[in-house]
């Protein structure tokens, strides 16, 4: 999930806890034009367990998501993007959400391995970045379930991401670590 200079912190806030809910780990924000603050009463505590990382340019985001073997997918209302009902969820994707009155940028348009739009029936031609990424989460997450594609962590990055958690929700984790530690090597 990738949101691209989003001018509402409630709409990067809501985004954020739609990963939560439907199990993605990483955000990434592209804070080339705005800054990125998240609204804590939309986030409803999503930001202590949704990793977030920030990017001042598309292309340091894109390169990064790239090696890692993601495909870059850019969301859009237009004619030339695939639907939601076609999209291929067995492949590694980062999916790119734009700002809410422009879209996604020129360059993230441009450097885009494919287009993904939600069906639409009405007159209106879009929807709101977070209800949007709600929906295309949803509906991914869900057919990744019932079409058996390998996405769960494997057992050591469960225990990891378990322990983090856990010191995110300990009051003075640290200084119980730090005592820990000390007896240990007594």
């Amino acid at each position: 999930m990738v949101t691209e200079d989003i001018y509402q912190l409630h709409n990067t806030s809501a985004v954020m806890r739609s990963c939560e809910v439907f199990g993605i780990q990483d955000m990434h924000v592209v804070e080339e034009s705005l800054g990125m603050n998240l609204d804590r009463e939309i986030a409803i505590g999503a930001q202590k367990w949704v990793d977030i990382q920030r990017h001042d340019t598309v292309s340091k985001c894109v390169e990064q998501l790239r090696s890692k073997g993601y495909q870059i997918i850019a969301t859009t209302p237009h004619d030339d993007a695939q639907s939601l009902e076609d999209f291929d969820v067995s492949k590694k994707t980062a999916l790119f959400f734009g700002r809410e009155a422009d879209g996604a940028s020129d360059e993230v348009m441009q450097c885009a391995d494919g287009y993904l739009k939600i069906p639409m029936f009405g007159f209106t031609e879009s929807l709101n970045v977070s209800v949007s990424a709600a929906i295309i989460l949803q509906n991914i997450v869900s057919r990744m379930r019932n079409e058996n594609v390998n996405w769960e962590l494997n057992k050591e990055e469960c225990v990891e991401l378990e322990f983090k958690w856990a010191k995110k929700t300990i009051k003075r984790v640290d200084e119980i670590i730090a005592r820990f530690q000390e007896q240990k090597n007594l």
